[in-house]
């Protein structure tokens, strides 16, 4: 490994050799745009690497933040990204099929540069510029040199700094010394607008007025928020029986503009035990899941872009390269284990209300072929179990909370009000309701759920067989510790005899828009799906394979669910924002269903118990059972709530072995006895 005077000198001659290309006429004229403008580009990071480094930044005024911030971020804007290298149809137009895709996707890695200059991280940096320098210098040789020798460059790129981008990603995960994040949020006057632009986010007008929205709330909400947001956490360790005393890291992952939350919430996690790892949502191929973002992050300058690069490595993906990424995360985990072994798992801030996305399927984006989608099967199958090696999840939590942002509308102070209720609602009241619910489906063979009108859903679910119904119970009943609001029960179905269709007309997934989405289980396993997003059934039925199903052929019913949260279904169409309400609140608001995973994947051994005493015992199903034998048939690494709201419902059913028939909800109402209490909230739709 360099040492800091190396990579300075390194990185030195890189700006240097970059400086000269906007001189140079040295690559075909096809090109020379190209090069030319993602030079330039690496040129006004440097300007802000020298900014952060001298101590300038912090002097500047928030017009000048703004501009710089906007101008790094512009080419990639809605606005600008048709002629951007970053699309790859507009780079495979202007630079050919053969090298489009390839040089879209340089840019794309060098525009994780951003991150890199706000934190002063030079050693990325340098391997940056050199890779650039790398593949100019091909173009230099020959007009057109060979496609493999460009994508060669790119793979070795990828595979030799596994080792230091991959390796410093899960030190960041597991260790809070020198947290980039942490210090900003402890230390930065959250007063001064100015101090979101230091993190090197992309900065909306989400961000600052959400930033500018908490300041107006006083101390003590500020307080309450975060005390619900940290006692959930506490609580799912408390009621799943795990010690949070041999813990010391906890995991923030959380959007910018909710500092002033977040700063009492790291109090909080100090006084648990608990120093805060607050990491930044990936942005090299290396290290990024797709499209998805897993840390702290700003505002998504384009989603269509990050959709556009979910697949990117597609590009070079082989075996040899995912066993060079299973040994790197194997050696960094055996060199931390010790500190691997004191996380205590993510404590998640979600934000919703962003303008609805359907992205747009490009025939010039990169794609995974059938060889790399078994490959990247078998990479998170591994790596999960990997990570659970060392941070094992018989001993690990989470918690999850979600807010509104600005764009859901006019109303949103009122929205963000009304969210911070249902966030605080009485556990204690939907904990006595909920078990009736589960008293009821106790008894039950099966419960059978009917949509109403267009909604097309008919289905069965296959529920355990308890063996002692006076100590054990076949649901959990989910008052608000790791997700959060309180409101629903759920299970783990049996996958035999679960079958039918379950259908939804509109429903937004990991903020993928989906229309008309149909899914058909036999024995608890999806058979078949589509949707009407596309013209082509099949391009909708690609979308479903790729997002939803992760690229498996199928997935099992992993979870059974009936959300019980009028409030939050009541609010949602009091201000219209039932398509822009998060899953984790979606999910409360009727009946759902998770394909995937179960809800105690990785921890299905751990005994856990509801407040009523009664043990929890339908936590496996066929599939999971098999990770006695072999984990890679177990788990899929994936696990998508669907929702059905209220409206959509004629009937939730449950039919007992003796053929009687028990109904928990009728017309969108509940209807078992000592649930009325449920329908209050409801009353208020009448008047809207």
């Amino acid at each position: 490994m360099m040492d800091e005077k190396q990579i300075k000198e390194r990185y030195t001659l890189s700006i240097e050799r970059i400086k000269e290309i906007g001189t140079e006429d040295s690559v075909g004229t096809e090109y020379k745009a190209y090069f030319e403008y993602v030079a330039a580009f690496i040129l006004q990071i440097d300007q802000v690497r020298e900014l952060v480094e001298s101590g300038a930044w912090d002097e500047l005024p928030l017009a000048g933040m703004q501009e710089i911030n906007r101008t790094l971020y512009q080419d990639i804007l809605e606005e600008h990204y048709e002629t951007s290298f970053a699309n790859p149809e507009y780079a495979v137009k202007e630079l050919s099929a053969d090298y489009g895709q390839l040089l879209a996707f340089l840019y794309t890695e060098i525009r994780g540069e951003i991150a890199y200059a706000y934190e002063q991280k030079l050693l990325y940096l340098t391997i940056c510029n050199e890779l650039f320098l790398e593949v100019y210098h091909s173009f230099e040789e020959t007009e057109k040199p060979g496609v493999k020798g460009i994508r060669d460059i790119l793979y070795w790129y990828v595979s030799d700094y596994c080792d230091v981008f991959l390796a410093d990603r899960i030190q960041e995960q597991i260790d809070p010394a020198g947290c980039f994040a942490a210090e900003i949020i402890q230390n930065a006057d959250l007063e001064d607008d100015r101090y979101l632009y230091r993190f090197g986010e992309y900065v909306s007008e989400n961000e600052l007025e959400t930033a500018r929205h908490l300041r107006t709330l006083s101390p003590e909400t500020l307080r309450k928020m975060a005390d619900v947001y940290t006692e959930g956490y506490r609580t799912g360790f408390v009621v799943t029986g795990k010690d949070l005393s041999k813990k010391s890291v906890v995991n923030i992952r959380y959007t910018l503009g909710f500092e002033s939350m977040i700063r009492p919430a790291v109090e909080n996690f100090k006084k648990m035990g608990l120093k805060p790892a607050i990491y930044r949502a990936a942005v090299s191929v290396i290290t990024k899941k797709e499209q998805y973002k897993i840390g702290y992050l700003g505002a998504i300058a384009n989603k269509q872009y990050e959709y556009d690069h979910r697949a990117d490595l597609g590009l070079f993906l082989d075996k040899r390269l995912v066993e060079r990424r299973l040994d790197v995360l194997r050696s960094t985990y055996e060199k931390h284990k010790e500190q691997a072994a004191q996380f205590a798992g993510p404590a998640v801030l979600e934000t919703f209300g962003e303008k609805p996305f359907a992205p747009e399927t490009k025939a010039e984006a990169p794609v995974l072929s059938e060889k790399q989608r078994d490959l990247s099967r078998m990479y998170e199958s591994k790596s999960g179990q990997l990570v659970n090696q060392y941070i094992k999840g018989e001993e690990r939590s989470f918690t999850i909370i979600a807010y509104p942002v600005p764009e859901i509308g006019a109303d949103y102070p009122a929205i963000f009000d009304e969210v911070i209720r249902i966030n605080t609602l009485d556990a204690a009241k939907y904990e006595q309701v909920q078990q009736k619910i589960i008293d009821a489906l106790d008894q039950g063979e099966y419960v059978r759920i009917l949509g109403k009108g267009d909604n097309q859903t008919e289905l069965k679910v296959q529920l355990y067989h308890l063996q002692d119904a006076g100590k054990e119970t076949i649901f959990e009943n989910c008052v608000a510790d790791v997700n959060i609001p309180v409101g629903e029960v759920f299970t783990s179905p049996v996958l035999e005899g679960t079958e039918g269709v379950l259908f939804v007309s509109r429903v937004y997934l990991n903020e993928l828009q989906y229309r008309d989405l149909k899914l058909t289980f036999r024995d608890g396993k999806v058979v078949d799906y589509s949707c009407s997003n596309f013209e082509n059934p099949e391009d909708g039925r690609a979308y479903i394979r790729d997002n939803i199903l992760h690229s498996h052929e199928t997935l099992p019913m992993g979870e059974f669910a009936i959300g019980t949260n009028t409030t939050a279904y009541v609010t949602a169409k009091k201000y219209g924002i039932e398509e822009k309400m998060p899953i984790l609140i979606a999910e409360k608001m009727g009946p759902h269903f998770a394909v995937g995973d179960t809800c105690y994947s990785w921890s299905e051994d751990t005994r856990v118990y509801n407040p009523n005493g009664k043990e929890i015992v339908a936590k496996d199903n066929s599939i999971s059972i098999l990770r006695r034998e072999d984990p890679t048939k177990a788990y899929f690494q994936c696990h998508t709530d669907i929702t059905i709201p209220y409206e959509e419902l004629e009937e939730i059913c449950v039919v007992t072995k003796e053929g009687k028939e028990i109904i928990i909800l009728k017309s969108g109402r509940f209807v078992l006895e000592g649930t009325e209490d449920l329908n209050e909230p409801l009353k208020e739709l009448e008047t809207i």
